[in-house]
């Protein structure tokens, strides 16, 4: 793990994020290690969203088509 990576943060924010730790009893560190993870995490579901409206919209696929393009590739694949 890094250390002493010099992160700063405003003032107010470091003291919401310290409280945060106090009152899970766990460390600043652990409580910002988790936000930095689910920040990742949402960006790369952001990004894979960003790309299927692309993809759909580049194919011509509206929302109300979905169900059916489900129901007719599992078909497809049955036979």
């Amino acid at each position: 793990m890094a250390t002493g990576n010099g992160i700063s943060l405003p003032e107010d924010l470091l003291a919401r994020v310290r409280g945060a730790a106090e009152s899970e009893h766990r460390s600043v560190d652990d409580v910002l290690a988790e936000a930095v993870q689910r920040y990742l995490e949402n960006r790369s579901w952001t990004g894979l969203l960003a790309y299927g409206a692309g993809r759909a919209a580049a194919l011509g696929i509206e929302e109300h088509d979905v169900d059916r393009l489900i129901d007719e590739s599992r078909a497809e694949r049955n036979r």
